[in-house]
């Protein structure tokens, strides 16, 4: 350990099991010397082990709808009051579509369905640096990360909606980090994974085979949840004080692939 992060102090989204990779970069943030306070919506903590993680970080847990303004504000409120300032780091790591648990196709999509994804995965982020912002809750030179995925550059069929809303999601971290660096001199970047099996992922359709291929076209093979958890705390440490507006590919070099030679193999086998 390092203590890359000794003395700084934020929130983490999305913790709600140890296949979370928001649960491995709380980890690692308590190990780099950070403290924290966890959070998520009210019926995901029912279905994980958030406690748990907060019993073995020394964080406290503050329930909020990502989606709500007012659980936002209080979350912020709170957060401030706990760790005893403003903060130096969010992690964003949340994600959800209604008509991927419900089979629904991307070509017959229900649209209140896919409304409520948008709201939940995407908007969600605007709506949490909107708060963070209209408070002054962030230090300068503070952090804010966000989770997303190659399916928002390129075609992955089974990942439906979803797909739509890591490219809105990429969009707000440009376009409210260009206002959160150039007045309060905080950085905003997403961090584009390797397909990773953690609760949400396995809900797609056919995610064993993106796992699978990614890690034969990838020259590192896929990045673990540990890898990302790395990767974030080196993004909310001060040796990426001018790293801002970035879609970071944490992918093992998929990103810049177009085959490798276990696939041409494989399909000429």
């Amino acid at each position: 350990m390092y203590n890359l992060l000794k003395g700084k102090k934020g929130i983490i989204f999305g913790a709600l099991d140890e296949n979370s990779i928001a649960w491995k970069t709380a980890e690692r943030v308590h190990e780099e010397g950070g403290s924290f306070v966890l959070t998520n919506a009210p019926i995901a903590m029912r279905m994980g082990t958030i406690n748990q993680l907060a019993e073995k970080t020394g964080a406290q847990i503050i329930p909020a709808d990502a989606t709500n303004l007012a659980d936002l504000e209080n979350l912020v409120e709170q957060a401030m009051q706990i760790l005893g300032g403003k903060l130096d780091f969010v992690l964003h790591s949340i994600g959800m579509s209604v008509n991927v648990r419900k089979g629904n196709h991307y070509t017959a999509e229900n649209y209140d369905f896919t409304q409520k994804g948008w709201d939940v995965s995407a908007l969600s982020f605007h709506k949490v640096m909107q708060v963070l912002y209209q408070k002054d809750a962030m230090n300068e030179w503070g952090s804010i990360v966000a989770l997303t995925y190659m399916a928002a550059q390129r075609v992955f069929p089974d990942y439906n909606d979803m797909a739509d809303n890591k490219a809105y999601l990429e969009s707000v971290a440009r376009s409210f980090g260009y206002f959160f660096g150039k007045e309060k001199k905080v950085r905003v970047n997403t961090i584009s994974q390797s397909p990773t099996p953690t609760t949400a992922g396995q809900g797609v359709k056919g995610f064993d085979g993106f796992i699978t291929y990614a890690e034969k076209m990838s020259p590192l093979g896929n990045a673990t949840a540990l890898d990302c958890a790395n990767y974030t705390v080196s993004l909310f440490s001060d040796l990426t004080k001018r790293v801002t507006l970035q879609n970071l590919y944490n992918d093992g070099g998929f990103s810049n692939m177009g085959v490798s030679q276990e696939v041409i193999d494989f399909f000429n086998s």
